[in-house]
């Protein structure tokens, strides 16, 4: 009898480690006590830093039951990586009850990563009153590509430009302004031209003056 217990038993962890990977293969499995959770981060295990990012776990006990967020005090925790004991976590997203592929009420999670990196995010549980199941932590780890940000100019390169402005419309200015030259131009063309013409009158009347004094 006890050898068909031992077997039954194993078959039953076979049967229950099939159920948490069959349904989702490209998501990550881990198992403490006689709790193993489903782990998924949405958009498709990519997420990117700056961005909103949705991390679900469908928890499951022996036999294959899932233990809905109701009956759990689940708690998530994000680490930046490398971190030490002790540290205290960079994020403490709350958890709520959210629905994912064929899971129902599972605990889940908005957050956003701050910058490109790797990250460990550890989801720890005690059974509330009637829920049957041992207390728990499991811990995975996410690597956050960089998200989409256009560059910004830093606060060195800014007031530089804000320094340059007035010496650049200084510049402008002295361009355009027309020399002492240019502006003394319109004024002696015509007072050369009437200078010429008054010549010019000169010579013809005293030519004239001439002529009549040489008449008979």
């Amino acid at each position: 009898m006890s050898y068909l217990s031992s077997t039954s038993k194993i078959v039953g962890g076979i049967i229950w480690l099939a159920g948490l990977i069959s349904p989702a293969a490209a998501h990550n499995v881990k198992i403490d006590a006689n709790v193993g959770a489903t782990f998924h981060i949405e958009p498709s295990h990519n997420p990117r830093a700056g961005e909103p990012a949705r991390a679900w776990f469908a928890l499951t006990r022996t036999g294959g039951k899932v233990i809905p967020l109701e009956q759990c005090n689940c708690q998530l925790a994000v680490y930046q990586q490398p971190s030490a004991p002790g540290d205290s976590p960079l994020l403490q997203p709350p958890l709520k009850m959210i629905s994912a592929e064929e899971y129902q009420g599972i605990p889940g999670a908005d957050l956003v990563f701050p910058q490109a990196g790797a990250y460990e995010l550890e989801l720890s549980g005690t059974p509330k009153s009637g829920a049957n199941f041992q207390p728990f932590q499991l811990k995975y780890t996410v690597n956050v590509s960089a998200g989409k940000t256009s560059p910004t100019a830093s606060p060195s390169s800014k007031n530089s430009e804000v320094e340059a402005q007035p010496n650049q419309e200084t510049a402008s200015f002295d361009d355009t302004a027309p020399s002492p030259q240019s502006s003394a131009v319109p004024w002696l063309i015509p007072v050369m031209f009437l200078g010429v013409i008054i010549g010019i009158g000169g010579f013809w009347f005293a030519g004239v003056k001439t002529n009549s004094k040489n008449k008979p």
